[in-house]
């Protein structure tokens, strides 16, 4: 019976729910992760990604499972080990997140995304590309907040990154230069991203007029095939050369393009749109979802991360609908300035927002491919902020 018992003793002992008594924060945090879980899974915010995040968040912070260890990665960016240490003696989500840390995830996603992505509407009509640099205001706007309150350049930048609506493009800068806040930007970005419905529309009911949102565009010109070959090798030319550092992002986002765009590689496009989407997609939200440790999460800085993210979205929206007024303006109302709106980039949610919005104010309106150019500028446009970000503040 004394054998039984030492054995059950010792059972317990390294159980987790033993070892959860030792810090309530690791309680708190397992309960968060099921609540994320449901935002995901029941209420259908951001699913792909929200659900692993959630996941990875829930394995990190079950007591004695050792699957990430940030004292390791504090080792890292002291210089004092490699990422060899960390694969010897790393956990599982440990040697996931080298594929965050390196930015390898983020720009494998921007691959998948250019796969998918028309920049038709964009080369039809060059001057969205403006109402996409204005959506970036936020950007700017959110990181002169954060520096004002107290937070180092570097992760005010991370933080201002939450503005361009792009979670791979706020992943990737913030594991350059913010890879402790890593959890709470993730997570503030891809939540602002799915209650862009909630978010847009009072600001842009606000900000136009009923006249305004009821203009009718004029259909976009034809965009030749040779046009929509060519512009992805003349942005990553013209805008690499300019920015080098936004060299992975872009370049991957242009090449995902090329490969739909050419006619030549459609096996290749299938795949980065599909397979290599999906899968990388799984380890990308595993592994942001595993920094966000109790002890590291659970803090006033993330509350202030977020509501900073929530100013940084909003502010992007506004600046946006600002230069899309003053176009109106210009172009004598031909312009709906709605489509400003769409300067942010997620793609293409908030496009369908604008048209939705303008279609209540006039049913005939369809507003869906014009606000698509500003929305695929805003994807190139958050990556060359964060690529300016990164060499200023890395």
């Amino acid at each position: 019976m004394s054998t039984i018992t030492l054995v059950l003793g010792r059972l317990w002992e390294t159980s987790g729910f033993h070892m959860i008594t030792s810090d309530w924060r690791q309680l708190v945090m397992i309960l968060l992760a099921c609540v994320l879980l449901y935002m995901g899974v029941v209420k259908k915010y951001e699913p792909l990604l929200l659900v692993g995040i959630a996941f990875g968040m829930l394995l990190t912070n079950i007591p004695g499972a050792d699957m990430y260890h940030p004292e390791l990665w504090d080792e890292y960016i002291a210089g004092t080990i490699t990422f060899t240490e960390i694969i010897h003696n790393g956990g599982l989500l440990d040697i996931l997140y080298i594929g965050v840390k390196s930015g390898l995830y983020p720009s494998l996603i921007f691959l998948g995304v250019g796969a998918m992505t028309d920049f038709g509407p964009l080369i039809a009509n060059p001057k969205s590309m403006l109402l996409g640099a204005a959506a970036q205001f936020g950007i700017f706007a959110a990181f002169m907040l954060a520096i004002v309150i107290g937070f180092p350049a570097n992760v005010a930048a991370s933080i201002g990154i939450v503005g361009g609506a792009d979670g791979p493009t706020a992943i990737w800068l913030t594991s350059m230069l913010a890879p402790e806040f890593l959890a709470p930007i993730a997570i503030a970005a891809y939540s602002y991203m799915a209650l862009i419905p909630m978010i847009q529309p009072p600001i842009m009911r606000l900000l136009t007029t009923e006249e305004e949102r009821k203009i009718k565009m004029e259909q976009l010109r034809p965009v030749t095939k040779a046009q929509k070959i060519l512009f992805p090798i003349i942005v990553t030319i013209f805008v690499c050369m300019l920015l080098p550092s936004v060299a992975p992002l872009l370049g991957c986002l242009m090449l995902g393009n090329l490969t739909k765009e050419s006619g030549v590689t459609d096996r290749l496009s299938d795949t980065a749109q599909n397979a290599l989407m999906n899968m990388v997609t799984i380890f990308l939200s595993m592994s942001v979802g595993a920094t966000a440790r109790y002890d590291r999460f659970l803090t006033l800085r993330t509350i202030e991360i977020i509501v900073l993210g929530l100013i940084a979205f909003e502010f992007a929206t506004i600046g946006g609908l600002i230069i899309g007024k003053i176009m109106c303006k210009l172009s004598g109302g031909k312009i709906n300035p709605l489509i400003g709106s769409a300067g942010v980039s997620a793609v293409p949610m908030a496009a369908k927002v604008a048209q939705n919005e303008g279609q209540k104010a006039n049913p005939s309106n369809f507003l869906l491919m014009h606000a698509m150019g500003p929305n695929v500028a805003g994807v190139i446009g958050s990556a060359v902020a964060a690529g300016l970000l990164l060499a200023l503040f890395g």
